[in-house]
């Protein structure tokens, strides 16, 4: 009853007073100002695969190039398999397999990750929900109290036994992916898996449906959570995202990256957002040089 009261007080204008609007403009420039503002005080991302495709990191869906489209060499029985805990529990060597390909420290994050870091600098960023597990927004410097990764991350692993639940940190996950070895815990020789898998895992473990919840514009806000602030402001920038909210106050019709240069040229941005990706990927390839000199076998990315 909320959900179809909001919809149509959105939609239609019924069933309450309009509420007041949050742009001058649905414009991204009208989107830059109200950021400029003295209005603006919290901003909330909510992120996918789509900001690391330009990191190199393939998404799932993209016919040719996505991840399920090129599994077929781990004899899977549908590609989204790869990633349910049912069948990783029977047969995990797939994922460990694709996680080699994918693992954190091969990548380097994008534009998009480094313009949430500047709204995270400038006191902008109250919170980024993400559902990737690449680890790239903590790469990019954000604060792991404002992020909220709603599949998990390679950041953690534990032991899938009830009993034991063992926690293990990155490391020990990296050094037993590239070793080859299924991942064992050290304390009762349980399965260890990394991030949180989708599907019936997350049913099983934490009550959820197909993936953790995301919060929707229309939907009643639960007790703990603190994306709702009224007059919300949407703001979507790739394609084939509409599905996300019921309603969109601006849309960006492009890639991630390009959309988050040309809105920080509109706030005035832009160079301090190119000069940090450039200073942030210098950093990182100089650690990578320092770790693998020496050996470039083990150069990767």
């Amino acid at each position: 009853v909320e959900l179809l009261r909001t919809l149509l007080s959105r939609t239609l204008g019924l069933g309450g007073d309009k509420p007041e609007p949050v742009l001058d403009e649905l414009s991204l420039q009208g989107v830059s100002r109200f950021l400029k503002s003295d209005r603006c005080k919290n901003v909330v991302c909510m992120v996918g695969a789509g900001i690391s495709t330009s990191a190199g990191i393939p998404d799932f869906r993209s016919p040719g190039t996505g991840l399920y489209s090129n599994l077929q060499s781990y004899n899977l029985p549908y590609p989204e398999a790869i990633f349910e805990i049912g069948f990783f529990k029977k047969h995990p060597e797939p994922f460990f397999a694709l996680a080699r390909e994918l693992y954190p420290g091969q990548f380097k994050p994008t534009v998009c990750h480094y313009f949430m870091r500047l709204l995270q600098d400038k006191g902008l960023l109250l919170r980024c929900y993400t559902q990737n597990i690449d680890t790239l927004e903590r790469v990019a410097g954000l604060d792991p109290e404002l992020l909220v990764e709603a599949h998990g991350t390679f950041f953690t692993s534990h032991c899938l036994r009830p009993s034991c639940r063992q926690h293990y940190g990155l490391a020990w996950m990296r050094e037993r992916i590239f070793s080859s070895l299924v991942p064992k815990c050290e304390k009762c020789q349980g399965l260890v898996k990394p991030g949180e898998l989708q599907g019936s895992g997350a049913q099983q473990e934490f009550g959820w449906g197909s993936s953790p919840p995301t919060p929707s514009c229309t939907s009643h806000p639960p007790r703990h959570c603190v994306f709702w602030r009224e007059p919300p402001l949407t703001l979507l920038c790739p394609p084939g995202v509409g599905s996300l909210c019921l309603c969109r106050d601006v849309a960006w019709l492009g890639d991630c990256d390009s959309g988050c240069l040309a809105l920080a040229e509109l706030l005035g941005w832009k160079e301090e957002l190119e000069e940090l990706v450039q200073r942030e990927h210098a950093a990182i390839d100089a650690k990578g040089e320092d770790r693998d000199r020496g050996d470039p076998q083990k150069r990767r990315g």
